[in-house]
């Protein structure tokens, strides 16, 4: 028996179960069970919810009741203090049901449903499973203990195989018996799908390979199935093609976003999972870059009227934090500027001429400023002589700003420009979405940015790969 080993959240709010009169109603039964409460749970995203409690009744059963249908998916019973668990299936049809565990220390071998042909067929897909498992580890290990290419493996390599055609062939027929079963869909969305043979040297192999798993990685697993949400498996599979399958490039991950997110939009519960839950990641994305994907999810979704559910005052959060971050985003020209140098001379920082800049927005009183400042003097003594300027702006106002001066003069920093805007007239801290110091901007020579929101000791790494790329262009 598995262990429910997440914390166990109250489902308050989270779900928008189908309203029915029926409800559900499901009556359990545990031999040799001794606690006073019983959990009925589920699957959401990667995390695990308590849906309901049952206390025990006179007669030693538990029963779960609700209002309201539950959603299609694999739930759990949660067997308190220890959160043992076992699986059931609901799938959108059989609300009223029954079940008795013989044996509490493994339930999937000794439990029996009544009202419930979707569980009997499920508990006997998995018992058979169980019954080869031990078949299938003993050829596996005795294969590993031959030698490679001797008969005796290659004999075992058969055994095995003739093994798994079986299992296989049992899934099949399954599949083809009750297509329209949760269990069926369960098991057809953990086939794994037919890889052709490729040609060429190995690394076009390779290519062709992963181009062909990318391509075909969703073919037995429907994501447009509602049932798929309450599953431990949709998040992994989706989270799987995201990270592993997917270049981390902002416009390639947007791309395999929006085919996860079109794939499930007929499941409406899928799409608004899916979609905050991404949202939300990329909103908190420390990597460089990677608001572009951000901006991408709220311009095509939330921009266009696709994410009902969000309350206007967050929906307008949402876009106009888009919008402001947009004109920032890698490959956009940096907004122009005007700023002013301590004489009072007004300079744009279009106008200012160099092969790369280094926007770098600071502030006197900022201690991560005052930690970044010798970085940044090593920085540019190592780079000026290959066509790095640095354009920095001090953030203060008109009534502070001599301190600006008092500490470029004390930290002998007059080597690069340091500019002000005393006036806010450039707009800079809204138009350049500054809400802390430092922060550092790189921009060729025509002011498009290369890279951005990066600490000082990252600065040489970075510009090291700027230039080599350049070079290589």
């Amino acid at each position: 028996m598995k262990k429910f080993l997440l914390l166990l959240f109250l489902a308050l709010g989270l779900n928008n179960w189908a309203l029915a009169e029926e409800g559900y109603h499901i009556t359990a039964k545990l031999d040799g069970f001794q606690e006073k409460e019983l959990y009925l749970a589920y699957y959401l995203l990667d995390k695990q919810y308590i849906l309901d409690t049952a206390q025990v009744d006179s007669k030693g059963a538990f029963t779960f009741t609700g209002e309201e249908m539950l959603s299609g998916g694999i739930y759990l019973i949660v067997l308190p203090p220890d959160n043992q668990f076992f699986q059931i299936l609901i799938n959108g049809e059989e609300h009223e049901f029954s079940l008795h565990v013989k044996d509490v220390l493994n339930p999937s071998e000794e439990i029996e449903f009544k009202g419930s042909p979707e569980n009997v067929l499920f508990y006997e897909y998995i018992n058979y499973l169980g019954k080869n498992r031990p078949e299938a580890t003993r050829l596996q290990e005795q294969i590993n203990a031959k030698e490679e290419g001797s008969a005796e493996r290659q004999e075992l390599e058969k055994e095995l195989a003739e093994l798994n055609a079986k299992i296989q062939k049992y899934q099949e027929n399954i599949i083809a018996r009750q297509p329209a079963s949760l269990t069926a869909a369960i098991i057809k969305a953990n086939l794994p799908f037919d890889m052709p043979e490729f040609e060429g040297t190995s690394e076009e192999v390779q290519l062709q390979k992963w181009q062909y798993t990318k391509q075909h990685y969703f073919d037995n697993l429907d994501l447009a199935d509602p049932r798929m949400l309450r599953t431990p498996f949709l998040y992994q599979r989706v989270k799987y093609y995201i990270e592993n399958l997917t270049v981390q490039h902002p416009d390639s991950l947007s791309q395999s976003l929006f085919r996860v997110l079109e794939a499930a939009k007929p499941a409406e519960e899928t799409f608004k999972f899916l979609l905050i839950h991404y949202l939300n990641e990329y909103a908190k994305s420390k990597i460089v870059g990677f608001d572009a994907v951000y901006v991408f999810l709220a311009e095509t979704y939330y921009a266009t009227g696709q994410a009902a559910w969000t309350e206007q005052e967050q929906l307008e959060k949402i876009v106009d934090n888009a919008q402001r971050l947009k004109p920032l985003l890698i490959g956009k020209t940096a907004p122009n500027i005007k700023m002013q140098t301590q004489e009072g001379k007004d300079i744009w920082l279009h106008d200012f001429q160099s092969p790369y800049t280094v926007l770098f927005f600071w502030d006197p009183d900022c201690g991560h400023c005052k930690k970044s400042m010798p970085d940044m003097v090593e920085f540019y003594k190592q780079f000026k002589d290959r066509g790095v300027e640095i354009f920095a702006v001090c953030t203060k106002l008109y009534d502070e700003m001599d301190s600006c001066w008092e500490y470029i003069r004390e930290k002998e920093i007059g080597i690069w420009l340091n500019t002000v805007d005393p006036y806010h007239r450039s707009r800079y801290k809204t138009v350049y979405d500054i809400h802390s110091t430092p922060q550092i901007y790189v921009l060729d020579k025509n002011k498009v940015i290369l890279s951005k929101r990066i600490g000082a000791e990252q600065l040489p790494e970075v510009m090291e790969k700027i230039l080599e790329m350049d070079k290589g262009k």
